[in-house]
């Protein structure tokens, strides 16, 4: 096959191809034209602006230098005391104090809510509140609340214009501070409507708690009170206040301008409640030894008086009454000189009361029975006086029972006496005797200003005075331990150590009872059972000196006492000290009551005649309420003298 010059196959002999058309191009711009001078374009450099920005940067930074510079160097001081102004105050959460009950769970002293109103005196400066007078208008409306007066307010706000806290009145009830919350905000509205500066804001409150004695002056002298401070002041509240405070804790908060940040930190440590103490003490007991007590002082016109009621099988003491007394809820109110326990705190001379114990001596000494004869004469001279009883009588034929029955001094001088082959040595028994009984030694109670009494050693027992201490002068005892004397004869001649408080209760719940009480054998118990016979002569036999503390259907021992007494102000002999002491039923013995009144200068001065219905109020009310059954057996009837013929 023929090829083309070119090396391509010749095209064959097809149909004809039909030629599509190529689109129309659109027409062209028309030719833009030049103008004389016409350069290309060309973009903007970014160097200038970034070097603007750059220096505005810069200049930034150097005004927060230079302020920075002024505040951490040149305004230091300034700064820091505006930036005290708002900082964390630290508050003491006051533990609430344990509550102090008698015996059935009664309260006697308890607490309640209250708050220690306190102030920022800096914010009330001329400086800060910008107006002068600032703490006078303050305290002005404060002073009507908080029952103070204006001045002594004001003097606590300007005191120290630069504190930021003092303590305005301590311990004011909730409705005080409610008070004070309607004066603040009153302030505050006056201050928004441009009518005057808020001088209350920085007013504020602690919490705390107050304690308040339910019963008024009932027992005041055992429980004491508390002080401003919040710390026992007397009584049991001192002495067991770190008992009964518990443990404070701490609560830190921020606060501005006085008042707390409600979005701040707010740390706190809990405070640890204090322990509910229970005490020995029946309320009702209490209550009619302190109204029998307080009646006879008064018609007595007496210095003062005092009843003790002790339970002597177990050495609890039930009432423990003083007169005069007063309400631990008032104290600015209150007697100084009837502050304080005087059945504890007085010393003084027993009198015809204490010859029991030297009739205890004599009879376990086996120097007589209680019908041993003692013949009794008008006087005796002994050492550098002549002795007497307290009437003149014409010789005396008694029996040892007599002598007590008739309260004869003479009779126990001459009694006494028959304790040693000398008078050294029969100082010396009746002394180990006195000592064995507690006297002059502290009672056990632990309670704050108790007096131990007074008894000087045998050697000591010069001139008169080794005759007058058997029949109860020249050694000084408290009531208390009068009261434990005629316990231990009433207990068989066991005496136990008195006791106050049974217990205490922790904020656990967990009661822990008082340690047993110490008990020591004094006398036996067949010795102590003649003493107790001897002693419902007093009480039974017509000739006896206590026939006004008979109760009808118990048999009672008992035994008066009429002392001289000596003036504590003056330290000489002036008057006189009325006494009873004795227990019941006689011959179950169950209780004790001791009447003492210091100084009667009004009727009767003698133990038997106003301390004797005292002693019958205050046991028959305490048999009843502790339903002691009556006396199944009558008293034997000691004789009393006997035919010298």
């Amino acid at each position: 096959m023929p090829q083309n010059p070119g090396g391509r196959p010749p095209r064959q002999p097809g149909p004809a191809r039909r030629r599509v058309p190529e689109p129309a191009r659109p027409p062209a711009r028309p030719a833009r034209l030049k103008a004389a001078g016409d350069r290309p374009l060309r973009l903007g450099s970014p160097r200038p602006r970034l070097r603007m920005v750059g220096f505005g940067l810069t200049l930034v930074l150097l005004v927060f230098t230079v302020r920075l510079l002024q505040v951490q160097a040149f305004d230091a001081s300034a700064y820091a005391a505006r930036a005290n102004v708002n900082r964390y105050i630290p508050v003491t959460l006051a533990a609430e104090r344990g509550t102090v009950t008698d015996r059935s769970g009664v309260d006697l002293a308890t607490t309640v809510d209250a708050y220690d109103i306190t102030a920022a005196p800096d914010l009330l400066t001329p400086e800060r509140i910008k107006t002068e007078g600032a703490a006078r208008r303050a305290a002005a409306l404060l002073a009507p609340v908080l029952g103070e007066r204006p001045a002594v307010l004001e003097q606590k706000l300007t005191a120290n214009p630069k504190s930021k806290y003092v303590v305005l009145a301590r311990r004011q009830p909730p409705r005080v501070w409610n008070k004070i919350k309607e004066l603040k905000k009153a302030a505050a509205a006056r201050a928004q409507r441009k009518e005057g500066a808020d001088v209350l804001a920085g007013v504020n409150r602690e919490p705390h708690s107050k304690r308040v004695y339910p019963n008024g002056g009932l027992a005041a002298g055992i429980l004491g009170f508390v002080n401003a401070e919040g710390r026992g002041g007397g009584g049991i509240e001192a002495q067991f206040d770190r008992v009964l405070a518990g443990r404070d804790g701490k609560l830190v908060y921020a606060q501005s301008g006085g008042r707390q940040v409600p979005t701040g930190d707010v740390k706190e440590q809990p405070a640890v409640p204090g322990s509910d103490i229970e005490l020995t003490i029946d309320r009702d007991i209490q209550w009619a030894a302190q109204n029998a007590i307080a009646r006879q002082v008064q018609e007595s016109a007496a210095d003062r008086g005092y009843v003790v009621v002790q339970d002597n099988r177990t050495g609890e003491i039930l009432a423990m009454a003083n007169a005069p007394g007063y309400d631990p809820n008032d104290l600015a109110h209150a007697d100084s000189d009837a502050l304080g326990n005087a059945a504890l705190q007085d010393a003084y001379e027993p009198g015809s009361v204490s010859k029991v114990m030297t009739m205890a001596a004599v009879l376990e000494e086996g120097a007589a029975t209680p019908t041993t004869h003692v013949e009794v004469p008008n006087r005796l001279p002994r050492a550098d006086r002549s002795f007497a009883d307290d009437v003149d009588h014409s010789t005396w034929h008694l029996t040892l029972n007599g002598v007590l029955a008739k309260s004869s001094n003479i009779g126990t001088i001459l009694a006494a006496e028959q304790l040693g082959k000398d008078q050294g040595e029969a100082n010396r028994v009746l002394h180990s005797y006195l000592r064995k009984f507690g006297i002059g030694e502290p009672t056990g109670l632990g309670f704050p200003g108790e007096t131990p009494g007074i008894l000087a050693p045998p050697a000591k027992w010069q001139g008169s005075r080794q005759y007058t201490i058997p029949f109860g002068q020249g050694l000084s005892l408290n009531a208390v331990q009068a009261t434990s004397v005629y316990s231990t004869i009433a207990n068989g001649g066991e005496r136990i150590r008195p006791t106050l408080v049974r217990g205490t209760k922790g904020p656990d719940g967990r009661f822990t009872p008082a340690p047993v009480p110490e008990r020591t054998r004094v006398i036996s118990d067949r010795t102590a059972r003649e003493l107790a016979t001897m002693l419902e002569s007093v009480v039974d036999d017509r000739e006896g000196t206590g026939t006004k503390a008979k109760i009808p259907g118990y048999r009672v021992a008992g035994k008066t006492g009429t002392s001289n007494r000596v003036d504590p102000r003056t330290g000489r002999y002036h008057g006189y000290t009325a006494s009873f002491a004795g227990f019941a039923p006689a011959d179950q013995p169950r209780l004790t009551v001791y009447c003492a009144i210091q100084n009667p200068t009004k009727g009767s001065y003698f133990g038997g005649q106003i301390c004797g219905p005292v002693y019958k109020q205050v046991m028959e009310f305490a048999l009843k309420t502790l339903q002691v059954p009556p006396s199944g057996t009558q008293p034997p009837r000691l004789p009393v003298s006997y035919d010298d013929e």
